[in-house]
């Protein structure tokens, strides 16, 4: 006889008759359990495990037909199937009525053994493509959330967290995704079930994977970072992009896929995928960061009756580079500061900004003011720079006496703090790379203790408040006082008015008059 594991609920007030059923089915290798009456039968449906429901049409209680609608009425057990036995309600009509009433089968005793298991087993076979269809779309359904989840992460451990959290969801038990960062670095995240938040460690799991997707069992023992379940076996679905990347590795127990692991193969597809974007997105911002701090200043010049200090602070690693820049710099005795900010967040800007800040220092080494810089740098990038903008704010000061010459290009004005008072120092000039007349430069003097802050927009811009509203904060923040070393005094400005997040890159640049 054929061994099924299911269990299979006989439903009958004739001992007899009940005992018949029972044992023809625990021959044929299915698990019984027994029923007198039709309300036993619908509390033990609530209660145990079944697969099928072996149901005699009349019942003291209540009618078998009754029984069987109910069953189907309630959304817990409505694919659960059902087939009637009957000596009494035998013709036509009777069978009509109880396949109308949500029944899958109906036998007409006397029954021989052999058709009661070849009904059981057809209907269970019919049951369990049922189960997995519907199974398989839920499943697909959640895949496809989880799927957006992993595209949309912030960074590569969100990432992980999100595909094991979306493992445990669409199994329903533990998962586990292994793989690691560019930097060769192998993690783990695990979840013990759908509601538990996905925990990060350091793990690797040992096994020479080739390029393509796979799916193997593994013992439990060697997946020990999670307690499975009766330390079943671990179904591993495997991704290998490119032969010189690792592997991702998506563990679930082996027992809640379906032949084949269709689902588990393609959510390890998907991450797979996700986390080569994200290494290549890394790789590319790690180079743009190493590349813009190449171009920066390397050290401050020794000024003297001039403190200065400076910050350059980029955004968090799933944020684009900028193309923010500042220059600090003497020139025939004059102090020559500028900051500025290329429109735009990748690689591209970075080199933009490069090129100007080369152009700046080889025209002011000229001898030009701060008017006629910025007019031959806009020159520059309307001729071989078309398209690009930038924004660009350049002094030149005089550390004797604390005279400055300023011309801004659109750039945020810089902040001028003496004995706790602030203001803002304003030059409406337009943007670099427009063709637009620029205004004279403009003229202050640097009293002795005061202090001069350049800045660029990722100090003070909030995607919840307006620049003004920025601004003001910046001057709240400097009206409390300098700190005495500039450099303690930039740390603070930075706590204040990012917090622990900052969504654009910043530079800062502080000089005291002593």
């Amino acid at each position: 006889m054929h061994v099924d594991p299911a269990t299979v609920l006989v439903v009958d007030d004739n001992p007899t008759k009940r005992y018949l059923l029972v044992s023809w089915l625990s021959r044929a290798g299915y698990a019984v359990v027994e029923a007198e009456t039709g309300r036993e039968a619908l509390e033990l449906v609530d209660v145990k495990p079944v697969d099928l429901v072996v149901l005699d049409v009349r019942l003291p209680d209540m009618s078998g037909f009754e029984v069987c609608e109910k069953i189907k009425g309630n959304p817990r057990h409505a694919a659960l199937p059902v087939v009637h036995v009957s000596a009494h309600a035998v013709d036509v009509q009777d069978r009509a009525h109880g396949l109308n009433r949500g029944a899958d089968a109906y036998l007409v005793e006397p029954i021989e053994p052999e058709e009661l298991v070849a009904t059981t087993q057809a209907v269970l076979r019919y049951y369990r493509a049922r189960k997995q269809a519907e199974t398989l779309a839920k499943r697909m359904a959640l895949l496809a959330e989880t799927t957006l989840a992993i595209n949309s992460a912030a960074d590569f451990p969100h990432l992980l967290a999100a595909a094991a959290q979306g493992a445990a969801k669409i199994f329903q038990g533990p998962a586990a995704v292994v793989t690691a960062t560019g930097d060769g670095d192998f993690w783990a995240a695990t979840c013990e079930n759908s509601e538990q938040e996905p925990v990060l460690r350091p793990w690797r799991a040992s096994h020479d994977i080739a390029v393509g997707t796979s799916f193997r069992i593994d013992p439990a023992a060697d997946w020990s970072l999670l307690a499975w379940p009766d330390d079943d076996p671990v179904g591993i679905a495997v991704t290998r992009i490119r032969p010189d990347r690792p592997a991702v590795q998506v563990a679930v127990p082996a027992a809640a896929n379906i032949p084949g692991a269709p689902v588990l193969r393609q959510l390890a597809q998907a991450t797979a995928a996700a986390v080569e974007a994200q290494r290549s997105y890394d790789e590319e911002h790690r180079v743009a960061i190493t590349l813009q701090r190449s171009l920066l200043p390397r050290r401050l010049p020794d000024v003297t009756g001039l403190d200065l200090a400076r910050r350059y602070e980029p955004a968090s690693a799933h944020t684009e580079i900028g193309g923010d820049f500042y220059e600090l710099t003497m020139i025939d005795g004059r102090l020559l500061v500028a900051i500025g900010d290329v429109a735009g967040h990748s690689l591209h800007a970075a080199t933009v900004m490069a090129e100007l800040r080369h152009a700046l220092r080889a025209y002011a080494v000229e001898g030009h003011p701060p008017g006629t810089l910025l007019t031959r740098i806009n020159d520059l990038m309307l001729t071989l720079l078309a398209g690009e903008v930038a924004t660009v704010c350049v002094m030149l000061i005089d550390p004797a006496t604390g005279h400055v010459r300023m011309a801004n290009a659109g750039h945020l004005p810089p902040l001028l703090i003496t004995d706790g008072h602030t203001e803002f120092i304003e030059d409406r000039g337009p943007l670099l790379g427009l063709r637009a007349q620029r205004p004279d430069d403009t003229e202050f003097v640097v009293p002795p203790g005061a202090t001069l802050v350049l800045y660029t927009d990722g100090l003070i811009e909030r995607r919840d408040a307006t620049i003004d509203d920025g601004l003001r904060a910046l001057a709240a923040a400097a009206s409390s006082g300098v700190d005495d070393h500039l450099d303690d005094f930039c740390d603070r400005l930075l706590s204040e008015l990012t917090g622990q997040e900052m969504s654009d890159d910043i530079a800062v640049v502080a000089l005291r008059r002593r």
